[in-house]
């Protein structure tokens, strides 16, 4: 393990160490926002266990109370990511001495759907603790429909689309993807209170950034405020790549059957090929995995996911090629969901 940093301990005593939920509680910052903070702005450098679980100290946990006390003053997490805790904590003396002014937090610029989350966000209090003047709303809708029947004029367009909904279904998917096409912004936040697995993973999958509600205060603050993001336009069009990722034509028990038939082909292409949608497959499930643990990276593992799904969708229809050749009927699994249909 590195030396650790920042640490005086008694002699002979052993550092304290802490996995980042233990960070998390005891700053009382979300464990997102810490590893945005950690990946994005390097805030934090931790040492490693043996089994590669990161492991921070007391100074980390010091220096992430610090953080978050000054970003809900109005400092810009990119400004102050850096300093060392000393710096930090005069920071945070000259805000409540009222000396000083903070770093100016860049404005996000946002068009809200649901009246709800806009009272929400309008809120003096809310306002007050957690975005000051960083917050714009441009215009705010009842709903999707909306949005699509009349956009925000060019003047009113912005950096940021905020939607809270009370269920995510098969066509929310589609119609979210056309509206921020239409709206040009660059990323989307859902906050939803019902919604099936399957609706929720499409979402991710298109690079959005999905939260089931309630979603605390100071949680949707940091999103909206550090931009975790992921440019959702570009990661749609990735994904368009793929029709919206083509879904699987054939179940792993057709694919087993196929493998099993006998065949007229002089070689073994049949077999390989379904090796490669399998492969291709269980890769589309891993990068939505690692899409669903980490939105720092959403674009990238939207990109990969697509760019399997779309490879899986040629080998599925030349294992079609091959089938007829044989005069072989294969059976295709049921549709999904969400398609382009919807």
């Amino acid at each position: 393990m590195q030396n650790l940093r920042n640490e005086t301990p008694a002699a002979g005593a052993e550092p304290v160490l802490h996995r980042i939920g233990s960070v998390s509680r005891l700053a009382q910052t979300p464990v997102t926002t810490l590893r945005v903070w950690e990946r994005r702005y390097g805030a934090f450098r931790p040492a490693k266990s043996d089994g590669q679980h990161r492991l921070y100290t007391e100074a980390d946990v010091i220096k992430a109370r610090l953080l978050r006390q000054l970003t809900q003053a109005g400092h810009g997490i990119g400004t102050i990511a850096h300093l060392d805790a000393d710096r930090l904590q005069g920071l945070l003396a000259q805000a409540r001495a009222g000396s000083g002014a903070p770093a100016p937090s860049p404005r996000v610029s946002v068009v809200v759907v649901g009246a709800a989350l806009a009272a929400r966000l309008n809120a003096a209090d809310w306002r007050a603790t957690y975005l000051g003047n960083a917050l714009d709303l441009r215009q705010v809708f009842t709903d999707l429909d909306g949005v699509e029947a009349q956009p925000p004029a060019d003047e009113q367009r912005a950096d940021l689309l905020l939607v809270r909904l009370h269920t995510l279904h098969a066509g929310t998917g589609t119609q979210l993807a056309r509206v921020i096409t239409q709206l040009g912004v660059r990323q989307a936040i859902v906050l939803y209170q019902f919604g099936a697995p399957a609706a929720v993973d499409a979402l991710r999958a298109a690079g959005m950034i999905v939260r089931r509600e309630p979603v605390p205060d100071e949680e949707l603050a940091e999103l909206i405020r550090s931009e975790v993001v992921v440019d959702t336009a570009a990661a749609i069009a990735s994904l368009r790549l793929g029709a919206l990722i083509p879904p699987r034509r054939f179940s792993d028990a057709m694919l087993a059957q196929v493998a099993a038939s006998p065949t007229s082909l002089l070689c073994e292409c049949p077999r390989h090929i379904v090796d490669l949608v399998r492969q291709l497959s269980s890769f589309e499930d891993y990068s939505l995995q690692c899409l669903n643990r980490s939105t720092e990276d959403a674009q990238v593992h939207a990109y990969l996911r697509s760019v399997a799904g779309s490879a899986r969708a040629l080998f599925e229809r030349a294992l079609v090629v091959v089938a007829q050749q044989d005069g072989v009927a294969l059976g295709e699994a049921p549709a999904p969901e969400w398609s382009d249909a919807d």
